[in-house]
């Protein structure tokens, strides 16, 4: 067996939590024809076929999935090492990419991460604002937001707050039309909500909680179903700290349709000690902490409107 590449590992990992060369290319920031030469001068030299090559992408084999067992190990030690021998600016330098809901990764996060990089000018953030469940695992994010607790993997979790959501339209939508005094008076009003299938988490799933109301606007973004709404196009569930920087907004049955979910900050346990890594977490947490009021708003009183 012929000495390897130690450095080709890093691309073997790339490959196996990305499934595709081209995937795998765009997060090393590498030509994807590097990638597979890189891939294919690592199973020469083990002597192995790490890789099920299909149109679909890359499938590990049963060689592959041992490597990665080992190759994740190593990085982990690797990762290790450097915040061990890593300080002050140079702990605090380099990317960390971080995966959040559209709604609080664009209306929260977005608006409020500047200062962290004014502060660390060595500090590359990637904010991944997208309606899906990200996978540490395969280092699709260095830090999560996510609505649900993990119950397996190696994984850090900390609750960053719960949240409400309430029923909102328009002024002009809601002049348009009869008042709203009671659920019964939902009856025949235009909603907007999520599409079904792409509901990404189970606690999205709060149709119900209005009554027996079928969305006729359907977006898989909460971004898109705001402006939707902001457009006049109908009612809609919305977070409470999305809705307060909305002035158009106006509260519908406040009292009666209001619903708390939570949002929590995840860390794979590997990454959990790398200083960049957990400033970011913790300047994170701190701005939800200091926002309180924004994510739960005292209970307000019933608008008619």
């Amino acid at each position: 067996m012929a000495d390897f590449n130690w450095n080709d590992l890093r691309f073997f990992l790339a490959v196996a939590r990305a499934g595709t060369l081209t995937t795998a290319a765009q997060r090393l920031r590498a030509d994807h024809t590097t990638v597979s030469r890189r891939i294919t001068a690592l199973e020469e030299a083990l002597r192995v076929t790490l890789f099920e090559r299909r149109p679909s992408g890359f499938t590990l084999t049963a060689q592959g999935e041992r490597l990665k067992q080992t190759a994740e190990v190593m990085e982990s030690a690797a990762l290790l090492a450097q915040g061990m021998v890593a300080d002050g600016d140079l702990a605090l330098a380099g990317a960390v990419r971080i995966g959040a809901p559209d709604g609080f990764g664009s209306c929260f996060l977005a608006p409020r991460i500047g200062s962290l990089c004014e502060r660390h000018p060595e500090l590359e953030v990637q904010l991944v604002a997208m309606p899906r469940v990200f996978s540490l695992s395969k280092r699709e994010a260095d830090i999560a937001i996510s609505l649900s607790c993990p119950q397996e993997g190696r994984l850090f979790a900390r609750k960053l707050t719960d949240y409400r959501l309430g029923l909102y339209g328009t002024a002009a939508y809601l002049d348009a039309r009869p008042p709203i005094r009671s659920r019964a008076d939902l009856r025949g009003q235009s909603f907007i909500g999520y599409i079904d299938d792409l509901i990404f988490a189970p606690e999205l799933d709060y149709v119900e909680t209005i009554g027996e109301v079928v969305p006729r606007i359907k977006s898989s973004s909460l971004v898109a179903q705001l402006k939707a709404t902001l457009a006049g196009a109908g009612l809609c569930m919305l977070p409470a700290f999305i809705a307060a920087n909305e002035p158009a907004l106006v509260p519908v049955l406040p009292d009666e349709l209001t619903i708390t979910r939570s949002f929590w900050l995840i860390v794979h346990e590997d990454l959990r000690s790398l200083a960049r890594i957990a400033m970011t977490a913790d300047y994170i947490a701190d701005l939800v902490r200091r926002e309180q009021a924004l994510f739960l708003p005292p209970p307000a009183s019933s608008i008619t409107p």
